[in-house]
């Protein structure tokens, strides 16, 4: 009886190994037929017949974090610097003339219009919903996403951590837009995130959070791209000093400027790869612009810079600049996450532009 039942035993783990053997096999298999037409793929994309595809793919690839080594297998840094060369933005050397910028706080001061709600502070034929913000579909070719129109611009800050660590984790979107006790938000500033490992804890460059300098050196230089004290966005390079004294109040760096003083940036090619993208800008009657594109997805390929432009001419910015993008690109409204680019859950940063409720 003994025999017969350690027979079945034998015989049930018999066929539960070549079972696990069988999976193991036609695991290894498939993972090697995916590796290998990966690889045949990403050869035909890099050294295949189209150029053009070619120049996209690696501009996308050198964005990301991590992506940019797709690129690097197959070519050389020679090869890749002469196609990041032909797909750039140019580089402004002015910066945001404030004067141009009218809010129509600034025109109303010392005065009420009669065509201003006391109530609100709002043109009710600007804002029919009364909530101060609205929001847009945009579409193009390869990319979907929101643009967000607030047309209180002193009701757009740039929301922080408590302390800044290169070990300790920042926040996600939804976090900052409710420590702030804000109604809408998005992603912000440059942040150390090497090879795609970074906490979100560290920024780089210049923060601004309520008129005090929170991360920066007042003599170095920097992208600055946020708001006075006047509620007027400025963008360009500037030290922090400078920045303090002309009285910026909120403000990140990332790059590059899109528009300045009515200007469009110059761009070859595409101006860079198709990738999720976040922008701001402004009217020159002092409305806010909040824009983001989402990407790496089937029915979002991403932006390049030349679309950033052109949604922002569109909308009537005087005054435009990238910010942080990837998987970092996100925007918040009403406690609903409504542009997300990141499928393994929402990433921690250290910034983020956010827009104070009425």
């Amino acid at each position: 009886m003994k025999t017969t039942k350690n027979k079945r035993k034998n015989c049930v783990a018999s066929r539960i190994g070549r079972l696990v053997g069988r999976f193991f096999i036609w695991f290894g298999v498939t993972f090697l037929i995916l590796l290998i037409g990966s690889y045949i793929f990403l050869y035909f994309v890099n050294k295949g017949p189209s150029k053009r595809i070619r120049d996209l793919f690696v501009a996308s690839a050198k964005e990301s974090s991590v992506g940019g080594v797709m690129a690097d297998i197959y070519l050389s840094k020679e090869e890749i610097d002469e196609i990041l060369a032909k797909n750039n933005t140019s580089e402004f050397e002015e910066i945001t003339d404030i004067a141009m910028i009218k809010t129509r706080t600034s025109e109303n001061e010392g005065e009420v219009s009669e065509e201003i709600n006391t109530e609100t502070d709002q043109d009710p034929s600007i804002d029919p919903d009364g909530d101060g913000i609205d929001i847009f579909d945009v579409h193009g070719d390869t990319y979907k996403g929101k643009m967000m129109v607030v047309y209180d611009p002193s009701r757009v800050k740039v929301a922080t951590l408590d302390y800044y660590d290169y070990d300790a984790p920042g926040l996600t979107l939804p976090k900052l837009v409710e420590k702030y006790d804000c109604v809408a938000g998005i992603n912000g500033g440059k942040y150390d995130d090497e090879i795609g490992l970074g906490t979100g804890g560290m920024p780089e460059g210049v923060v601004f959070s309520e008129g005090v300098l929170r991360f920066g050196d007042p003599e170095s230089s920097y992208d600055v791209y946020g708001f006075t004290k006047d509620d007027v966005l400025v963008v360009g390079r500037m030290s922090a000093g400078y920045a303090m004294s002309i009285g910026v109040r909120d403000a990140v760096s990332f790059g590059p400027a899109l528009i300045v003083n009515g200007k469009s940036a110059k761009y070859s090619g595409s101006g860079s790869g198709l990738n999720p993208r976040s922008a701001i800008g402004q009217r020159e009657n002092g409305d806010v612009l909040l824009l983001v594109i989402e990407g790496r997805q089937p029915s979002s390929l991403g932006a390049t810079m030349g679309d950033l432009i052109t949604i922002m001419e569109e909308f009537g910015a005087v005054n435009a600049a990238n910010l942080d993008g990837g998987m970092s690109s996100s925007m918040v409204y009403n406690n609903e996450e409504i542009v997300s680019s990141c499928t393994l859950g929402n990433r921690a940063m250290p910034t983020a532009f956010v827009v104070e409720k009425r």
